[in-house]
């Protein structure tokens, strides 16, 4: 994340989609429970959706009037992109 802020994404692939999505970081979300919202977002999404289609699943399951410091429904995407990408190029060379 921009300004140095961690963010953490912990999550398994099955059947070419997302599961047991868990986000996590340095970072604030008000209300908290807009984590759950973030995590949910992401659980079940396919395993190939690039970064823009992540961000906007994030950005529709979260309610109006969440306030996000110090990370982005972006910056949570590239995050997720970063934990599935090695291991599909892993599988890919291993084929």
């Amino acid at each position: 994340m921009p300004g140095g802020k961690l963010v953490v994404v912990d999550l398994r692939l099955c059947e070419g989609c997302l599961r047991g999505v868990q986000v996590s970081g340095d970072f604030f979300l008000e209300p908290d429970e807009a984590l759950h919202a973030i995590d949910a977002a992401l659980e079940g999404q396919p395993v190939d959706a690039d970064e823009q289609a992540l961000a906007a699943a994030i950005r529709t399951q979260l309610a109006p009037g969440v306030m996000m410091y110090g990370v982005s429904p972006e910056a949570i995407a590239v995050a997720v992109r970063r934990a599935i990408d090695p291991y599909l190029t892993r599988q890919e060379s291993d084929a």
